[in-house]
């Protein structure tokens, strides 16, 4: 894995073959990335980054100093992993690490955020209950965009908030916005 752009650019990160999440591949992560930075300013965002594995998204955020992100996964391997991360950048208040369940992380999150992005297991009905959760509970700030990653046998269109789905490869990324 490595950091596309920002002040991390071109640092590479490798987990190890037996490591417990797929990451966004390059690919997906370039193009999505293009789309935020084109409509969106990144700049200063309080941002979530759910089911975040490797923290290859989280890092891009960070490398494009977007502001402060907050990476939530359950796995003890994937928060090593983080926080190994964490310490080889020197990145210190700007990145919260969070061990677990993601859905039990929103059910009792108390803050906002201007960007959530989620990369949850290839589950259709996983997707459907973050998306749910984040509406009901707004955690969105007005103006404010959730990005769902998943795969093409997954379709989150008729869900209240959807905007539009865009894909790279194999990977698709649904935007919602519940203002």
């Amino acid at each position: 894995m490595r950091i596309i752009r920002g002040i991390y650019k071109a640092r590479r990160f490798n987990p190890s073959k037996s490591f417990p999440s797929r990451p966004t591949t390059d690919f997906a992560k370039e193009g999505i990335f293009n789309i935020l930075e084109n409509r969106y300013s990144l700049l200063n965002l309080n941002i979530l980054d759910l089911c975040a594995g490797t923290g290859n998204i989280s890092l891009e955020f960070l490398s494009r100093e977007a502001g402060y992100v907050t990476s939530v996964d359950k796995h003890p391997v994937c928060i090593k992993f983080m926080y190994k991360l964490k310490g080889e950048l020197g990145i210190e208040d700007e990145w919260h690490i969070t061990r677990n369940e993601v859905r039990n992380y929103l059910e009792q999150c108390s803050d906002n955020f201007d960007l959530i992005f989620a990369d949850p297991p290839y589950d259709r009905t996983f997707h459907n209950d973050l998306i749910r959760i984040i509406r009901e509970r707004k955690l969105l700030n007005p103006g404010g965009i959730c990005l769902i990653e998943h795969g093409k046998q997954t379709d989150l269109s008729p869900e209240n908030g959807y905007l539009e789905t865009r894909n790279f490869g194999n990977v698709y990324f649904s935007f919602f916005q519940f203002d």
